[in-house]
């Protein structure tokens, strides 16, 4: 699988795993499943995996360092996490389930921390989990509500653990573009996750974020290529959702005329969806999420799909998602994925 490179000179495959669900995202995954997802994902050519301690208050991480263990290939691969939602001990709240989402014990509380010593707290607690001495990737994680102290002492020690080698790169993560790019104007910042906002139904992230980032020479994720389930499957259901919830008709109908036009050229909606994003200057990887070893196999095997130009041509011409920059499919400066 090919690489795009970071300004830090660390490249990332252009296809990378998500492993909330590994924390028992919205169901229970086995400890099985989840080693099975990373090896069919690192059989298919994936070298880039993200989590976070929010996931599954540390479960996902715990199994994802549990495979790279279990492998042997922790050198092999890119591993981002993030910060700014510090774990901490919760006793008394031990006997019911989190309620974010994750069918896991609330043994621990997510609390909002951007401050230095959260932070290093933090990403020293996430090492330990990972089994690892150090991050690829530390993202801050969701500060829509906290950006003087994210963009401050946030960015600053991330800044400091870079300098010292235990990160090596940083970043936000948000399911926003604007205050991304505010990240990308003002901070030191050498990539972004962007969360479901450069997709075949949403390309928020091109009217300002991705401008500015090719400009300063930021790296950005495509994180949630198929906006939380709407654009996973080739037909789409009445229940799909978008970003988490019930996906509202217009938008159930637009998914349908896109994969309309995927059939056509014999393309699956999930495989445009998955390499639509790359067709976008300054977007290094798309991430998708997976649980089992069958939805890591198959989300590689789509990503590696041949999607003519035609097809691209058509949705822009019926207005149904523009024909980005450089497509998919037109060759871009990359390397062969070696790490």
């Amino acid at each position: 699988m090919k690489t795009r490179s970071l300004r830090t000179g660390l490249a990332l495959t252009e296809l990378g795993l998500g492993t909330a669900q590994f924390g028992n995202l919205f169901k229970e995954t086995t400890d099985e499943e989840a080693a099975g997802a990373y090896d069919a994902g690192f059989a298919g050519g994936v070298r880039y995996f993200d989590t976070a301690p929010h996931y599954g208050l540390g479960l996902s991480e715990r199994r994802l360092g549990a495979a790279l263990a279990a492998t042997g290939t922790r050198d092999e691969i890119v591993l981002s996490s993030k910060v700014g939602k510090l774990l901490v001990d919760s006793p008394e709240t031990a006997d019911r389930l989190d309620d974010e989402g994750f069918v896991v014990p609330a043994a621990t509380r997510r609390v909002w921390d951007y401050s230095r010593d959260g932070i290093l707290r933090s990403v020293e607690a996430s090492l330990a989990r990972l089994g690892t001495d150090r991050l690829d990737i530390a993202y801050l994680h969701d500060p829509d509500d906290h950006w003087e102290a994210a963009s401050t002492t946030g960015v600053d020690t991330l800044v400091e653990l870079r300098e010292q080698g235990v990160v090596g790169a940083i970043g936000a993560g948000m399911n926003q573009s604007a205050m991304l790019a505010e990240f990308v104007r003002r901070t030191d910042v050498d990539v972004v996750m962007a969360a479901g906002r450069l997709t075949l139904l949403d390309q928020g992230a091109s009217d300002e974020l991705l401008p500015l980032a090719v400009a300063r020479g930021v790296g950005v994720v495509a994180a949630a290529p198929f906006n939380s389930g709407l654009l996973s499957s080739d037909r789409v259901p009445e229940a799909a959702t978008f970003d988490y919830a019930q996906a509202p008709a217009e938008l159930l109908q637009k998914a349908r005329d896109i994969a309309e036009v995927c059939a056509r050229y014999g393309v699956s909606l999930p495989a445009a969806a998955l390499q639509y994003p790359l067709g976008f200057p300054g977007v290094v990887s798309v991430v998708a999420g997976v649980r089992t070893a069958a939805q890591a196999a198959s989300t590689a095997e789509r990503f590696a799909v041949t999607i003519p130009d035609e097809l691209w041509n058509e949705l822009d011409e019926a207005g149904l998602a523009p024909r980005p920059p450089a497509s998919p499919t037109t060759p871009t400066p990359t390397k062969d994925s070696t790490r």
